[in-house]
């Protein structure tokens, strides 16, 4: 039985905003996004990379049925952080791609691995899908994502690109 994997905004945003978005399939064949999710993704219609991810087979949007934890979650997360969580837990998941830190701390508290899309495109790097991280960065400075030297530094050197 494959990984339940499931996406927060940021990391499906940003691999749109870069055109690597086919990362995710190719790391994890499937992954699922809470309709909240995918409710704050349909709010960038007016951007140049938006996609509209009903029409991704391999993108599972998905509904929280027990809104307990979710409306719990809320006193310290955004909506669609909080439904990541709670959706996890209710499809027992084991990863959760994250990038905000506030996020990925609460996640980690309940046991769930955070991967945020930093980790995502090393790990496609390690397993040969993509060939380059400093292209890739770039791009995303380029898009106003805001990420300090030392990040780069460690992210390249860890993709042996320093």
């Amino acid at each position: 039985m494959p990984e339940i994997v499931i996406s927060n905004t940021t990391p499906i945003v940003t691999l749109l905003g870069i055109g690597k978005l086919e990362v995710l399939k190719d790391l994890y064949g499937e992954i699922i996004v809470p309709e909240m999710v995918a409710k704050e993704i349909e709010q960038g219609k007016g951007k140049l990379f938006y996609t509209d991810l009903k029409k991704i087979d391999w993108i599972k949007i998905q509904a929280i049925q027990d809104k307990t934890l979710y409306q719990y979650l809320l006193d310290d997360l955004d909506e669609g952080e909080a439904a990541v969580i709670a959706l996890a837990q209710e499809l027992n998941a084991k990863v959760l791609l994250i990038d905000e830190k506030l996020a990925r701390q609460q996640a980690q508290l309940q046991g769930f691995t955070c991967i945020g899309t930093l980790g995502l495109l090393l790990k496609a790097k390690e397993k040969g899908i993509i060939a380059t991280l400093k292209s890739l960065l770039m791009q995303m400075q380029a898009n106003g994502i805001w990420l300090a030297e030392a990040l780069i530094k460690q992210i390249l050197d860890k993709a042996n690109e320093n």
